[in-house]
């Protein structure tokens, strides 16, 4: 028998994204879908609309206080978010 180069299915699907430039798509739609778990049910019930564009994530809140609160916490929510995808998607927040 020979032998042949066995990798793991992951890292073959992982390759054929990156290939296909559908991995950073793939990792922005995470992170947009983790804004609820990440923040929670309350504060997502005040989010209208949320985008990313240039890695900067736009977020459209209901609330104009929770809006400001929120703007003062920036960084760290930053840091939760692309900790909960695993990668650095994001550099900005903007809300509005």
């Amino acid at each position: 028998m020979f032998r042949r180069k066995v990798q793991p299915l992951s890292a073959l699907i992982n390759q054929f994204l990156r290939q296909e430039g559908l991995e950073t798509p793939l990792l922005q739609k995470r992170l947009l879908d983790a804004w609820a778990e990440v923040m929670g049910a309350t504060i997502d019930g005040y989010t209208a609309e949320k985008t990313i564009r240039n890695q900067t994530l736009f977020v459209k809140l209901t609330s104009p206080a929770l809006r400001a609160d929120l703007s003062m916490m920036r960084t760290e929510l930053i840091k939760k978010l692309n900790s909960k995808v695993g990668a650095m998607i994001i550099t900005d927040i903007r809300f509005y």
